[in-house]
């Protein structure tokens, strides 16, 4: 919709950045927002929160010079509103028309695009291995990765394409040599940056496994089995396959203190079974998940953390802003695993939310059978990630 020309409002009209937006919201401030795009785009991904009010009303609802009284009922006109689209043209055209008529309204710059850039670092206070523990946070699609560094070496674990000088220049502000950049799988909702990373000199890491799947790349990055170990500084990453969500998932033990989870288990549900093989392989692989959890993950000490690659808007942040817990909480939280084999299949497999957006262009990209631009690859990823086996928290169940 923001592609359309849009006239400038007569009346001067503030904007609201992404991150000031961000920072309202996490300071418990009373959001109201008025998201302007299609019903459709609305259903399927828009800023939710605690203490944010959420309304829909399509911007072509207000293109007539005489608004229909119907439509301004539905817009609260007794308190300030954020007015968002796709882009910003649409919202600032909305947010005009709306002031007009005395409304206290804002726009969103660059709307949910720019709402898909913000990407956050946060330390994981509870991480009790060697050197210091980020982890990366991008609250548009729940994207989660992980930055260790100790003694002027430091790795990323499931690095984001459309944020790699983000990485880099990390590294150069602790001073710290970016050595690795590691894949946990071959992700479908977003595009990896492993390889855009390599390019820069980075070593890139993805699972042996995941090779099988076609990936194109194998000989410009390093292959990695159960087992396998990498160092930064004094702290040790080791290998651990996990496979289910796909059958190359690897897990990452940092520092014998947090697993990096991949897609396999996250603080609030655990993987979905069916991106790889569909449908018709889903319950294979749901036993192959089954496996891996009780007898790779459950097997290790209850205080280790766990940290998934993701998190939804069902997921509860520990007190220091991260989205890790114990795995002794979650087993005691979740009864999906402490269920035998078969009740837990039958659980995961009963009521999957809609796959990925664009899955299907995504995996060939990250398996590098197609390529994509930076633009085309930032609008592929644009939306919820959808890759828990629910949409609703499995804790606390």
């Amino acid at each position: 919709m923001d592609d359309m020309d849009f006239p400038t409002p007569d009346v001067d009209v503030e904007s609201v950045t992404p991150d000031e937006l961000k920072s309202q919201i996490d300071s418990g401030d009373e959001v109201t927002i008025l998201d302007t795009r299609m019903e459709s785009d609305y259903d399927e991904w828009r800023i939710d929160g605690a203490n944010v009010e959420s309304i829909n009303v399509p911007y072509f609802e207000f293109l007539e010079d005489e608004i229909d009284d119907d439509v301004l009922e539905r817009v609260p006109n007794d308190r300030d509103i954020t007015a968002l689209c796709a882009k910003g043209g649409a919202s600032e055209y909305v947010a005009g028309a709306l002031k007009e008529r005395d409304y206290d309204v804002d726009h969103l710059e660059d709307g949910m695009n720019g709402w898909a850039r913000i990407y956050e670092a946060v330390e994981v206070e509870r991480y009790d291995g060697p050197g210091t523990l980020l982890q990366y946070q991008r609250p548009s699609s729940g994207c989660l990765g992980y930055f260790v560094y100790d003694d002027g070496d430091a790795a990323v674990i499931d690095p984001l394409r459309a944020f790699t000088d983000h990485y880099l220049e990390d590294a150069e502000k602790l001073g710290v040599d970016l050595q690795y950049a590691i894949d946990t799988h071959v992700h479908a909702d977003h595009i990896s940056g492993v390889r855009t990373l390599a390019a820069a000199g980075v070593e890139g890491v993805i699972p042996e496994a995941s090779v099988d799947r076609g990936v194109t790349y194998a000989d410009e990055t390093t292959l990695v089995e159960d087992g396998d170990e990498f160092q930064v500084g004094d702290a040790t990453i080791e290998t651990i396959a996990t496979p289910g969500h796909t059958s190359g998932m690897t897990s990452y033990l940092i520092g014998d203190s947090l697993l990096a989870s991949g897609d396999g288990l996250f603080v609030e549900s655990v993987a979905r079974p069916d991106l790889e093989e569909g449908d018709d392989g889903a319950p294979e692989a749901a036993t192959q998940l089954y496996e891996s959890l009780q007898e790779r993950v459950l097997t290790l000490p209850d205080d280790t953390l766990i940290g998934g690659a993701h998190y939804s808007d069902a997921a509860e942040p520990a007190a220091d802003g991260t989205y890790t817990a114990p795995i002794g909480q979650l087993e005691a939280e979740m009864d999906a695993l402490t269920m035998d084999e078969g009740e837990f299949a039958e659980l995961i497999l009963s009521d999957m939310p809609p796959r990925p957006a664009n899955y299907e262009e995504i995996i060939p990209t990250n398996l590098g059978q197609q390529e994509a631009t930076d633009d085309e690859a930032f609008e592929l990823e644009l939306g919820p990630n959808n890759c828990a086996a629910s949409q609703e928290s499995l804790a606390g169940d």
